[in-house]
């Protein structure tokens, strides 16, 4: 426990000096190209207020919302619907551990952001009545999930690039990755915990065409990074979520919270070949009448959850990690040959063609399953306007922690809660952009002394490492000792990462593996501190579930 109570900032020093790196300024700096990133670029450059630019780390179309298949949720049915069933399905999935006003906020505003996703090109099926085509998912009371077949996420994100790629305000930098924000530590100036007034001036910005990080001065910053599934060894995150905000933001003093709930999705495709990212299957299969069983055709899920199949993704998947425990199992299965196949393969067209690939006939055959680590409910802690502890500093999406999920997310709210708090930023940020100005006496970063990395091996199993730790340790079910086993390798490769990355160039992997090293931690340290099995946190250690008592 050692180095990590303090956490030491080891930035390069930064002086003036002769180089190829730039400078650029904008007046909305948003770091991150998903739901959150993209709806914020749009509103903001909708006010034509200011330049707006988007730091993307690789394709524009290559974020966690791209690959969320089952829906947005949104009350829209009013005939047996309302906000108050919302609210209090939000608040049982997280264990009343969520703070209300976010839950409200939310819940109350998500009809009117659904519209303008529709206003955007987002579509989303509908009966042939021109209603909403609703499903129901775990936790939900009503069929409130609005979605496209069963690639909502990836239409969404269609929807929005469609939209950026047509605004000329938006500078888009793909295949760019943030390295630092900057504060006034940048400035030579002491900054701790207890620090007031920690301000963002920007970010350094690594350009992959040059091999150089440049400057991005910005008047507000916003972080729109996403997750952190890329930690684990099996995860439905694409390769990219490595934590980098949540990180980044640690790292320059802002506020985390919750970083403890990490939400296991109980079913991706059992496929040992292909575990970063694994095939989600959606949680709109279960509410489809998707019923888990063990291989042999048993069921279980009465054992842990009078809502059997249907019951929160934390019950679910602790439900099954049991069950491959007791029996010696890799995987559980999923059966939907009791439904109509024609009907089947109309609702999960995508799911129904990524089995058959791999020779399993959904509409015949059991759907292997298993848990991988999916979503990240803690995050960058901020208030209703999106805002950090740091000024100038927003962050919005699955790198936040607003209140909304509390102990445990329930189904489909995570891209409500991005297009939610995106607007709220929006009109926030907005009202002040101009106040603020460009700090100029930001420096310049210098790696001067640095060298090439030639030891690309020393990350590569770094990485490993990490995957292997956080899964063995701080997976669905924990204990202290576990734990503490987790924070004590993570320390040591915490300060071997550091001395590596102080010698080298800065380059996007050293970058990640710093960022994973960070999150770890967060997650470890968190757990460690929550003396309760609450929401998603599950310990041994600590006093058990009602239905493990059973």
């Amino acid at each position: 426990m050692r180095s990590f109570f303090v956490l030491r900032l080891t930035f390069c020093t930064f002086v003036a000096q002769k180089t190829t790196n730039m400078v650029y300024k904008y007046d909305f700096l948003i770091i991150g190209a998903g739901v959150a990133g993209m709806s914020y670029a749009l509103k903001v450059a909708r006010a034509k207020k200011g330049s707006v630019c988007m730091i993307c780390k690789s394709d524009l179309d290559e974020a966690n919302t791209s690959f969320a298949q089952g829906g947005v949720a949104s009350v829209t049915n009013l005939a047996v619907d309302n906000f108050d069933k919302h609210i209090e399905d939000t608040m049982v999935a997280g264990d009343y551990i969520n703070e209300r006003a976010a839950v409200e906020q939310v819940v109350r505003n998500a009809p009117e952001q659904i519209q303008e996703l529709v206003q955007w090109g987002v579509n989303f099926d509908r009966k042939e009545n021109g209603d909403f085509d609703l499903h129901r998912e775990g936790g939900h009371s009503e069929f409130r999930i609005l979605h496209h077949a069963d690639d909502t996420g990836a239409e969404i994100q269609r929807g929005l690039m469609e939209a950026v790629r047509a605004c000329p305000e938006i500078d888009v930098k793909e295949h760019h990755f943030a390295v630092e924000i900057i504060t006034q530590h940048h400035l030579g100036v002491r900054v701790t915990r207890r620090s007031p007034n920690i301000r963002c001036y920007g970010a350094y910005v690594l350009n992959p065409n040059t091999e150089k990080v440049d400057t991005y001065l910005a008047k507000v910053t916003v972080l729109c990074t996403g997750g952190c599934g890329a930690v684990y060894l099996t995860t439905s995150n694409p390769v990219i979520a490595t934590g980098d905000g949540i990180a980044m933001a640690y790292r320059a003093k802002a506020t985390v919270a919750d970083m403890e709930f990490v939400q296991f999705h109980p079913t991706v495709l059992h496929n040992p070949n292909e575990t970063h990212p694994a095939y989600l299957i959606t949680e709109a299969m279960r509410g489809y009448g998707g019923v888990l069983k063990l291989p042999n055709g048993e069921t279980f899920m009465e054992k842990y959850d009078e809502r059997l199949s249907l019951a929160p993704r934390d019950i679910v998947a602790r439900a099954i990690d049991k069950e491959m425990k007791i029996h010696g199992l890799d995987h559980v299965c999923l059966d939907v040959t009791h439904k109509d196949a024609a009907e089947t393969r109309h609702h999960f067209p995508n799911i129904y063609q990524k089995c058959l690939s791999i020779g399993i006939d959904i509409t015949t055959d059991y759907i292997p399953v298993r848990p991988a680590a999916h979503y990240m409910c803690g995050g960058v802690k901020v208030d209703l306007n999106g805002q950090s502890s740091i000024e100038r500093l927003y962050a919005l999406g699955e790198c936040s922690c607003t209140g909304l999920h509390g102990g445990n997310r329930l189904a489909s709210n995570s891209l409500i809660e991005a297009v939610v708090y995106a607007d709220a930023a929006a009109k926030d940020s907005l009202q002040h952009v101009d106040l603020y100005d460009w700090n100029d006496r930001v420096p310049e970063w210098n790696d001067e002394g640095t060298m090439t990395n030639e030891e690309q091996v020393l990350i590569t199993q770094s990485v490993r490492e990490v995957n292997q730790i956080m899964s063995n340790y701080v997976g669905i079910v924990r204990s202290d000792l576990r734990l503490h086993r987790a924070w004590d390798r993570l320390d040591m490769l915490y300060e071997e990462t550091e001395r590596l990355f102080k010698r080298v160039r800065a380059t996007r992997d050293i970058c990640e593996l710093r960022n994973m090293i960070n999150v770890g931690y967060l997650i470890t340290r968190w757990a460690l501190e929550r003396k309760e099995c609450r929401g998603l946190h599950f310990t041994t250690d600590y006093p058990l579930h009602a239905y493990d008592k059973k």
